[in-house]
């Protein structure tokens, strides 16, 4: 399968990256169609893979930023069907290493996966990092 990147967001399929975030990820399920847009709108950053044949869309990621040195790595998620074929290791690296935030301080948070973002620097916090649980109302 070949496969491409490209950070237009104009691109993106918004009712697969719901589909996919409301369906396939394990993390922030409780989101809700506006909250998943609101994310979109609001975005630095957003990338999309997609099938190079079809131009079906297959992959996402999604950044927070300040635009200067710290920023985000959110919502990276590739399609079942089209895993194993490098899409998240070209999000990632799309996002990451080939993008403005390229000497940026990255972190994300993630379940699984490590040994792909170790590829691309990230690895566990030194002492200076502290993180405060989110506070949702239950159900959210």
């Amino acid at each position: 399968m070949a496969i491409i990147a490209d950070d237009d967001p104009t691109r993106i399929d918004r009712e697969w990256v719901w589909r996919m975030l409301s369906t396939e990820a394990y993390w922030h399920r409780w989101r809700t169609r506006a909250d998943v847009d609101a994310q979109l709108d609001a975005a630095w950053r957003v990338v999309g893979v997609y099938d190079a044949d079809s131009g079906a869309q297959i992959g996402f990621a999604r950044a927070v930023s300040d635009g200067v040195n710290d920023a985000y790595l959110a919502d990276v998620i590739v399609d079942p069907a089209a895993r194993g074929h490098g899409a998240g290791a070209l999000l990632v690296q799309t996002m990451i290493d080939d993008g403005p935030g390229v000497a940026f301080r990255w972190t994300l948070f993630t379940g699984d996966a490590h040994g792909l973002y170790e590829k691309f620097g990230f690895g566990a916090p030194d002492a200076t990092a502290m993180v405060r649980q989110g506070r949702r109302p239950v159900g959210r």
